[in-house]
């Protein structure tokens, strides 16, 4: 409902409006988002296939692993669909109320990955630090306990956010959003940009620096061994999720730093880099594990190569 000074009082309806100042070619922009998100949801889906199919595989690293992967398909399944409806098919509109629990479910997830990272960091600090108490500390009971942490934390924190867009502030300076998903502007927004980096801090700061403290030390204790083979074995393990954990936190640098910079960078930069933030680790995180952890790659090719394999492909 439109009021005074040009603003609307909590509109039903929104519309998502993709790229302004790519309109000509936005309908060419989902393309290589949609091959991304393919190619996501198979490598994904494969990797939670072959860790629940082999019973070697059920070790915390690989459990984490898999909560990686489930991750990566929810929280591409979140985004690609609308953004490929709003480019392809012309299907801007979007309740408020749907906008709302999108937002939730983005925020939501990217928590979640970014508590799996930091598990995993840890499980790997033991693993290499503290060898012997491995097995002792990584139960299957903490690593249920893990999981159930890692969602509900950024599932609280988030909620109160979006209470707060929903009960409290209710003049919206537009019904049209300049972006491929939710993001609402509201008139006041000094509160829920507070908690927002308030919760970005709770969340991925602290998460950030676990992960560089847990990595910092496993390199001084990689360095210390007094064997090659040793060091290169131990390299070996933490090297995929290195590579996952800079591929992440990089790509949320860059995307927060196109958007805390103002009219310095044109709006379809900060929102290609958004996307990017969210597609690309779910992208490549089954090739980095599928490459670079035996394991895994052995069941794949063991799988591949299996007459079996059209019939388990059907079924």
């Amino acid at each position: 409902m439109p009021i005074a000074n040009g603003t609307v009082l909590t509109p039903s309806v929104l519309a998502l409006i993709g790229m302004p100042g790519l309109e000509a070619v936005q309908r060419w922009t989902g393309t290589p988002f949609c091959a991304m998100y393919i190619i996501a949801l198979t490598g994904n889906s494969l990797l939670l296939v072959i860790i629940q199919s082999e019973p070697s595989l059920q070790e915390p690293m690989y459990i984490f692993l898999a909560m990686l992967g489930a991750t990566d398909i929810a929280l591409s399944t979140g985004i690609v669909p609308k953004m490929l409806g709003i480019s392809w098919f012309h299907l801007p509109e979007i309740y408020f109320d749907a906008c709302l629990f999108r937002m939730w479910l983005i925020h939501t997830f990217q928590g979640i990955e970014s508590g799996v990272l930091l598990a995993m960091a840890l499980d790997r600090y033991i693993a290499i630090c503290h060898p012997l108490r491995h097995a002792t500390v990584f139960t299957r009971q903490l690593v249920a306990n893990i999981g159930v942490g890692v969602t509900l934390r950024p599932a609280m924190l988030v909620i109160p956010c979006l209470l707060l867009i929903k009960c409290r502030l209710k003049l919206y300076r537009t019904k049209l959003i300049s972006h491929t998903y939710c993001e609402l502007a509201t008139e006041d927004v000094f509160v829920n940009k507070f908690y927002g980096l308030l919760g970005a801090f709770t969340v991925g700061g602290l998460d950030f620096l676990l992960i560089t403290l847990s990595y910092t030390q496993i390199f001084i204790t990689v360095f210390r061994l007094p064997q090659k083979e040793a060091r290169l074995k131990a390299f070996n393990t933490c090297i995929p999720h290195m590579c996952v954990f800079f591929q992440f936190y990089l790509l949320a640098f860059f995307s927060f730093f196109t958007h805390r910079s103002g009219t310095d960078f044109p709006s379809y930069v900060h929102i290609t880099l958004s996307n990017l933030y969210l597609l690309v680790p779910p992208f490549l995180n089954p090739f980095v594990y599928g490459v670079k952890t035996k394991h895994i790659r052995d069941k794949a090719i063991k799988m591949f190569r299996s007459r079996e394999f059209p019939q388990w492909l059907r079924g």
